[in-house]
């Protein structure tokens, strides 16, 4: 089986946000596969796609803190993702 399908994420702030329910109702065929690939294209210049399991909240947490000690330091924006988005 073969799917393809362009679609929209609502727009969200900065931060670390959780996709999955957005994908699932914009393709609805992924509930008929047990096993496969899914790739994931992000037309956006300044967007970027983590992929974890999810099976611990503090994930996100530790992910925000990574980004906010090492990217926002270094990038001399200065700007801290403070908020895990569910």
């Amino acid at each position: 089986m073969w799917i393809q399908k362009e679609f929209n994420l609502a727009a969200k702030s900065r931060g670390f946000h959780l996709i999955t329910d957005e994908v699932i109702k914009a393709i609805p065929e992924l509930k008929r596969i047990d096993c496969g690939l899914l790739h994931l294209f992000i037309q956006h210049t300044s967007a970027s796609l983590t992929i974890n399991e999810n099976a611990d909240p503090t994930v996100r947490q530790d992910l925000i803190s990574h980004s906010n000690a090492n990217f926002c330091a270094t990038s001399g924006f200065g700007r801290e993702v403070s908020k895990v988005r569910g």
